[in-house]
């Protein structure tokens, strides 16, 4: 029997399309939050001092199952909800990778848990990452 997931994760998905930052945004929006954390990932066109030419995101089929997860370890008492999303498939130079937010009554405990959130899902969820550079060679990260 799987234990009930806790309210305060309001939003927790891997996509294959573009990213909202205000879909995020709506999902923790609370009345009892006066701060709300964003982090937006975003790809950037150099890399290690090479140019990136595109990057493909895969994710094992536990990645969402991962998310959240990693979502309900970073929680803490102050926060009031917390959501991420992560993009998978070919992304282009200025395309979103993941969005992630946190809300709670004061922005030192949202600003907190948003970056443990993004941190933590970045070396526990296993989603891979492979760079092409403008130069021919490639990289994979976060390959176990």
């Amino acid at each position: 029997m799987s234990t009930p997931r806790d309210p305060r994760i309001r939003l927790i998905d891997i996509r294959d399309e573009p990213l909202s930052v205000d879909e995020v945004m709506q999902a923790v929006r609370d009345d009892r939050a006066g701060g709300i954390a964003l982090f937006v990932g975003q790809v950037r066109s150099q890399d290690q001092g090479l140019g990136v030419q595109q990057l493909d995101y895969t994710a094992h089929p536990t990645a969402v199952e991962e998310l959240a997860r990693v979502a309900a370890e970073v929680l803490t008492e102050e926060v009031t909800a917390i959501a991420a999303i992560h993009r998978i498939g070919t992304l282009r130079v200025g395309d979103l990778a993941v969005v992630v937010a946190a809300a709670a009554p004061h922005r030192g405990d949202a600003l907190t848990v948003c970056s443990a959130m993004i941190d933590t899902l970045k070396h526990q969820v296993p989603i891979w990452k492979h760079q092409a550079f403008s130069d021919g060679t490639d990289e994979w990260v976060g390959l176990p």
